[in-house]
């Protein structure tokens, strides 16, 4: 958003709500680029990938314009909810980490839903839900007191009101909510949700049905 008034350069946060475009840099496999603009066209955050090889995408950093790391999410191995978690900066053997991200059930409709943990807080045990279908690009983060503080959504252009495609996608940041956590939680999504993405390519997207999903 325009105008907006940033509480502290270091951390991302906003007074103001912001609107953020995300453009997937590449659709051939999940994870591999995002750039991250705000309204003005500057850029905001970046996240470069050097090929589809596995080991990469377990790790991903999130990076300032000028690639100063952010944020590192890593995915933890082995784990039936698929749990992630983030680090500050650049991840360094020993580090703890900030949060986790991980799948609310591994059956059911409610794999649709993941919990995030927060470490690095003053109240232990915080907590963050994500609701929604990421491969639709609609999802909300909820706070405890079930307050969205993060938006996911498909990017309309204003000029023709056309709906763009998935590869280019609104994050909108409630004020007060870190926007480059905002941003690792995407990441994440993106990963967990990566094959599904992908089988979604070639179909029509109006709605989920219960019967497909597993």
């Amino acid at each position: 958003m325009a105008g907006a008034v940033e509480e502290d350069a270091s951390s991302n946060v906003f007074k103001e709500e912001i609107h953020l475009t995300v453009l997937k840099t590449s659709l051939f496999f999940a994870g591999d680029g995002f750039s991250v603009y705000d309204c003005s066209g500057q850029l905001v955050f970046r996240v470069d990938s050097y090929g589809p090889d596995t080991r990469d995408r377990d790790e991903l950093v999130l990076m300032d314009p000028n690639g100063r790391c952010l944020l590192t999410v890593r995915r933890k191995r082995p784990s039936l909810h698929q749990r992630w978690e983030g680090f500050k900066g650049e991840r360094m053997d020993g580090d703890k980490p900030i949060f986790s991200i991980k799948r609310a059930s591994i059956i059911g409709r409610a794999r649709g839903s993941l919990t995030v943990e927060m470490y690095d807080t003053h109240t232990p045990g915080e907590e963050y839900h994500i609701e929604g279908h990421f491969s639709h690009r609609h999802c909300t983060v909820y706070d405890a007191a079930k307050a969205s503080v993060a938006e996911i959504r498909r990017k309309v252009d204003p000029t023709t009101g056309v709906v763009l495609g998935r590869e280019v996608f609104s994050l909108c940041v409630k004020p007060g909510f870190d926007a480059a956590f905002a941003m690792g939680f995407v990441l994440v999504l993106d990963q967990i949700n990566g094959e599904d993405d992908v089988d979604n390519n070639a179909a029509q997207e109006p709605a989920v049905h219960p019967a497909t999903e597993d």
